[in-house]
């Protein structure tokens, strides 16, 4: 069972555990605008950054939303979203007062799918149940590039390392 940390504290992730090189599971998340199904993960046609968060209501996850939603927009031919647990309309609040509008933000609210097929779902401790802050690079052909399972679910992820994993 792969781990992260809460404040020095061992969290354990539950779900399949997908890794670089293996095919990326495709999976059905609800985009903050209109309800509507988006799909994640598998060959698309295009590369694909998941930014995979706890809950955009903390200050990290909001910086990390909009840190990554300015570099998006260098990004071309790259599908850029983010994932957390949030409710659909707490997400699409955020993105309106924050003035997201380069990556597409989701919700694995309704069962889980995409936090159990990439094996990011926070399975004891305080933050039980919600995802952990992770980022998968995805190729055309819908084959993990990259992966980083953030080390510590306070700190920031390594930027740089994920964005050159699409360029």
């Amino acid at each position: 069972m792969a781990t992260t940390m809460l404040k020095g504290n061992t969290v354990n992730l539950a779900g399949n555990e997908v890794n670089v090189g293996d095919k990326a599971p495709e999976v059905t998340v609800v985009n903050s605008e209109g309800l509507a199904d988006v799909k994640v993960g598998g060959a698309q046609g295009v590369k694909q950054l998941i930014i995979v968060v706890p809950s955009l209501d903390t200050a990290v996850c909001a910086t990390e939303t909009r840190n990554f939603n300015k570099r998006a927009s260098e990004l071309e031919g790259v599908k850029t979203t983010v994932v957390s647990m949030d409710l659909p309309f707490a997400s699409g609040r955020f993105c309106s007062a924050e003035g997201i509008d380069n990556l597409t933000v989701a919700s694995d609210f309704r069962n889980k799918d995409f936090a159990n097929a990439y094996g990011v779902l926070i399975a004891d401790g305080a933050l039980a149940g919600v995802t952990c802050r992770a980022i998968f690079a995805i190729d055309e052909n819908g084959v993990v590039t990259y992966k980083e399972i953030v080390p510590e679910i306070t700190a920031e992820p390594d930027y740089d390392s994920a964005l050159n994993a699409v360029k």
